[in-house]
């Protein structure tokens, strides 16, 4: 633990803690001060000005990342019949409806993303209090309760990230893995923030996105101006 310390106690030299890089000066930097022995996620934080606790500042949704995130994720989709077929020849890594969910309740969870019908969601129902905390309920905000399970799975086969601003109002999100080319994780870096400023709520006032920050998993935080990619919030 001591030497893995001294490595990103030497990365942390390297970043200004004052200053505030352009978008493409902190993608560079996190991924040079990344101190991993392994290709590691390349990750943004996003400080938003809202309330989490009023209904109507929620933030919330998927995206899909032109270039992915670099890690293939498992999925696992509820569904009856013909859906079934269909989600098993987009790609689904497991298909199935009461088999699943009895699975599941014996402690089971060898999946990444849950995707399900909406005539299966009483059903998936009785396992949200398991689902729910480990983040893996089908919701529809992030288009994962759909009949088009076609769509949903090969989304998300392509890169597609799920967001949600925590208690603190902060989104995080990965864009990727530091073995990508720079100007790859610059334009999925580029397609979250364009897509949270997309969702920012009606009821917000004031500044909305407060400070962003790059980093790697075991990397020092870059911060980075917000407005060098949009004009500056009045």
């Amino acid at each position: 633990m001591a030497k893995r310390g001294k490595k990103l106690t030497e990365a942390q030299k390297l970043v200004d803690p004052v200053k505030s890089y352009s978008y493409e000066e902190a993608v560079e930097l996190a991924k040079k001060t990344n101190t991993a022995n392994f290709d590691a996620t390349v990750e943004v934080a996003f400080r938003l000005g809202i309330d989490v606790k009023k209904n109507d500042q929620q933030i919330r949704g998927a995206v899909v990342l032109p270039n992915g995130t670099g890690k293939t994720q498992s999925v696992l989709v509820f569904a009856k019949g013909e859906k079934a077929k269909e989600a098993e020849a987009a790609g689904a890594d497991f298909v199935g409806d009461a088999d699943l969910i009895e699975k599941i309740q014996g402690g089971w969870f060898g999946f990444d993303v849950v995707v399900a019908t909406p005539d299966m969601m009483g059903e998936v129902g009785k396992i949200g209090r398991v689902l729910g905390p480990k983040g893996l309920m089908p919701n529809p905000k992030t288009g994962t309760v759909t009949f088009d399970v076609t769509k949903a799975v090969e989304e998300i086969k392509a890169g597609k990230v799920e967001y949600r601003a925590d208690s603190s109002g902060i989104v995080h999100a990965p864009i990727g893995k530091v073995s990508f080319d720079t100007d790859k994780l610059v334009e999925n870096f580029m397609t979250m923030f364009d897509t949270l400023l997309k969702a920012r709520p009606a009821a917000v006032k004031g500044r909305y996105m407060k400070s962003v920050h790059v980093t790697t998993t075991m990397g020092p935080a870059v911060k980075v101006d917000p407005f060098t990619a949009v004009p500056k919030e009045k």
